[in-house]
């Protein structure tokens, strides 16, 4: 193994170790007041998602959104207010990931953060809600 190859192999082992160790030491449950706001109004509006994950119409995706999954399983009258739901919690999501990792002090967590809360949150799904893996696949859980 030359230098240069053994040199590289330890910075790799090196990176990951630390994001390991960085992760291992955020707080997904750390709260602030712009946290809790936000975790009040996704709790909120949660009632109106509800619906949609039941028939099918909406499903939790793989980069930690919600997703309209087939639109006509949503009456043509209420996929407005469906279209608006979804971006509401959409952007409260993001804004969730962002403010957990500004609140660990290390803003560059955000994308793992978002993963960790897709995961759990696709692990936590009721049976029968649709959730989509890491290939974009959708299946009813």
């Amino acid at each position: 193994m030359t230098k240069t190859l053994r040199t590289l192999i330890h910075i790799m082992l090196a990176a990951f170790l630390l994001t390991g160790f960085a992760h291992a030491q955020g707080n997904l449950e750390i709260n602030t007041p712009a946290i809790a706001q936000l975790k009040s109004a996704m709790q909120g509006r949660h009632a109106q998602l509800a619906p949609f994950y039941a028939s099918g119409a909406v499903g939790l995706a793989h980069d930690g959104t919600v997703q309209l999954r087939d639109a006509s399983l949503v009456p043509l009258p209420q996929r407005g207010a469906a279209n608006n739901v979804i971006a509401a919690e959409n952007a409260d999501r993001a804004a969730l990931y962002r403010e957990i990792a500004r609140a660990n002090g290390n803003p560059s967590w955000e994308a793992e953060i978002r993963s960790t809360f897709a995961t759990r949150w696709i692990d936590k799904a009721q049976p029968g809600w649709w959730v989509q893996n890491a290939s974009s696949v959708w299946a009813k859980k």
